[in-house]
């Protein structure tokens, strides 16, 4: 009987995370939840994965702190006895120009986008390289790989995703002698909570740039997370797999 496989998905007790939270739960996967603050939000997204195969934990830790991101790791392996799947996911926007972005805005849109991969990829790689399997996903954006006018609106948010990919492809070098794989999702237009503030003229102006006509959804995003983490992407590491629906065509 395959061992059951455990995955811990950063800022996923909503939208994007929820998603894919749902989705590997729906492969068997026990599930482990983070969030930093919202303790509502993670019981409901608890409630949201009871009666699927695997079981569920919620975990409340700063990921953009080392400490806090090697703890989630240490409650993940501490609660199932193993890891395999870490989705660093967790990332806010800032829309910003450069010389209107304080130090501390900087340093918390880096340590949030970048550094928590860091963190968690460094925790999750020691027990990882034990096992000498594992995948991680970077959750990218839409922008990264292209200079689309939009970017000088957010530079601190488009720097730290753009480090994000890097770091992909260099884990993807140093661990695949591990069997460990390192792939990354760059999501587009995804209509999730965070899209609620937005009138329906801009919504709709979005969708007209995208060949496929429509914004897409969180879960369309999950499943492209749950490809790469499934044995049918055995060969493919070091992989960004865009979710855009065509936007950059």
């Amino acid at each position: 009987m395959t061992e059951q496989r455990v995955a811990v998905i950063t800022g996923s007790t909503k939208g994007i995370g929820k998603a894919i939270a749902r989705r590997l739960a729906h492969d068997d996967c026990d599930i482990v939840l983070n969030y930093r603050s919202d303790d509502e939000s993670a019981q409901a997204a608890l409630r949201d994965l009871e009666g699927l195969p695997g079981k569920a934990v919620a975990v409340k830790a700063d990921v953009s702190v080392s400490d806090e991101a090697s703890r989630l790791i240490d409650a993940a392996v501490r609660s199932f006895g193993r890891l395999d799947i870490l989705v660093n996911n967790v990332g806010p926007f800032l829309t910003r120009p450069l010389v209107q972005t304080s130090d501390e805005e900087w340093r918390s849109i880096l340590d949030s986008n970048l550094s928590s991969a860091f963190y968690c990829a460094r925790a999750a790689l020691r027990i990882m390289r034990k096992a000498r399997t594992g995948s991680i996903i970077n959750i990218g954006a839409l922008n990264v790989e292209h200079s689309p006018v939009g970017v000088f609106e957010a530079p601190a948010y488009y720097v730290a995703k753009s480090g994000l990919i890097m770091l992909t492809r260099s884990l993807a070098r140093s661990e695949g002698p591990f069997n460990i794989r390192v792939n990354a999702v760059n999501p587009g237009f995804i209509e999730t909570e965070a899209y609620d503030h937005y009138h329906d003229e801009h919504k709709a102006a979005w969708a007209k740039m995208i060949p496929l006509g429509r914004l897409g959804t969180p879960e369309e995003v999950a499943e492209a997370v749950a490809f790469l983490a499934s044995e049918r992407a055995r060969y493919v590491t070091g992989a960004v797999l865009h979710v855009h629906g065509g936007l950059w065509v």
